[in-house]
């Protein structure tokens, strides 16, 4: 394969598609932008370093193939190059017996994607595996793990520079236009030429697919999802990871319990509307970006059928106590004077004009131009699927 390659965005899917390309295609001219003067400064960086198992996804769906192929190729790459996990395991917790159907399909959906050793728990079980936790069944997950992923990203970016490739920080795309059988991409800074151009653009990458030109009927919607952490001395509580059956109606997973690779507990998180695309903090607000999301049909429709929901996820994100409530039903000794508040991050939700929270992971390809136009959790677990995914595509264009 012949040719040069611009990949738009550093966090851990630009990193990975990155990689993935310069792997099979040894010599390619490949350059990486990357707004921020960091790598993994937004979606990576601020993920809570779950190592997924791929259990809760449609079988045959995007999801669930990376999550499942991405899974086996980030264990060997951290042993390959020591970077700390631990497969720990998981449980996934029902409260009440009208969760017991969603459990049991949750269930059924990781045999069927190939886990092995799952196991349903029963009540007593349950205390087996984590004392403390509150439930009347559960699911036993032991391929669930962690993982600091900008250690990951930053390991990937090393691989890249040694390889060949270039990184550039600083670069915040402006413009993309078609120069005959090049692209021309346009910085705050510079100017650069493309053969191909790979969108990995996160938060805002619907906004840099229009600008290559890609019809896309959606809208990435900014959630905010804030976290709390549990005070040293009650962190005894929580052994692994604990997790509540999700509603199936959203595309998050619940609040729920996380031992974190590099010590300590959090719990979280909420899920609530961000002001603007990077607000990580209530009072971050950009009055164009949150005008973009509140116009747009889809999201009206998704805030006319769920607006009930909607309003409990921001009570709890103004009110300790509710957000405490909500954690009580998995692990009833926790209190709110437990809890000290801990990050925040935002996850890039791609909506259609009709209201459907797009579930699964979507790429779209036109001449000269791959976007990944949604890729929100499990993608840092899936990171070097998608990225193969991608490659491959990039690949028979550039062929």
């Amino acid at each position: 394969m012949k040719g040069q390659l611009t990949i738009i965005g550093g966090g851990i899917v630009g990193l990975a598609t990155g990689l993935q390309l310069l792997r099979r295609n040894p010599g390619l001219q490949l350059r990486i932008l990357e707004k921020e003067n960091i790598l993994a400064a937004h979606q990576t960086g601020h993920n809570s370093g779950v190592i997924h198992s791929g259990i809760y996804y449609k079988p045959g769906s995007l999801k669930a193939l990376n999550c499942i192929r991405g899974y086996n190729m980030l264990l060997e790459f951290s042993q390959q190059e020591q970077i700390p996990h631990e497969l720990c395991g998981k449980i996934i917790v029902a409260t009440s017996p009208k969760e017991l159907p969603q459990l049991d399909m949750i269930l059924q959906r990781g045999t069927q994607n190939g886990l092995q050793g799952l196991r349903k728990l029963q009540e007593q079980e349950l205390k087996e595996h984590e004392p403390h936790v509150a439930g009347i069944a559960g699911i036993l997950v032991p391929q669930a793990g962690i993982i600091d992923y900008k250690t990951v990203a930053n390991k990937y970016a090393e691989k890249i520079r040694e390889a060949g490739g270039e990184i550039l920080l600083n670069q915040k795309v402006t413009g993309i236009r078609p120069n005959g059988k090049s692209t021309r991409i346009t910085t705050t800074t510079d100017e650069f030429e493309t053969q191909l151009l790979i969108n990995c653009a996160g938060l805002y990458s619907d906004k840099v697919a229009k600008m290559t030109g890609q019809k896309v009927d959606l809208q990435i919607v900014p959630f905010r999802g804030e976290y709390y952490e549990v005070k040293p001395e009650k962190q005894y509580l929580v052994k692994n990871l604990i997790y509540p059956v999700p509603d199936p109606n959203f595309p998050f997973l619940g609040v729920h319990f996380t031992r974190m690779i590099g010590g300590g507990i959090e719990a979280g998180p909420n899920a609530v509307l961000a002001f603007r695309r990077e607000g990580y903090k209530k009072s971050h607000f950009h009055p164009g970006e949150l005008f973009e999301t509140l116009s747009w049909p889809g999201f009206r429709k998704v805030a006319g059928k769920y607006w009930r929901t909607g309003l409990g996820e921001y009570y709890r994100s103004f009110s300790k106590a509710a957000f405490t409530k909500a954690l009580q039903k998995l692990m009833p000794e926790i209190r709110e004077q437990d809890l000290m508040p801990g990050g925040a991050g935002v996850r890039a939700q791609a909506c259609d004009r009709n209201g459907g929270l797009i579930d699964d992971f979507l790429i779209l390809e036109s001449k000269g131009v791959v976007n990944v136009c949604n890729a929100p959790s499990p993608a840092a677990t899936s990171s070097l699927s998608i990225g193969l995914t991608v490659a491959e595509l990039a690949e028979k264009q550039l062929d």
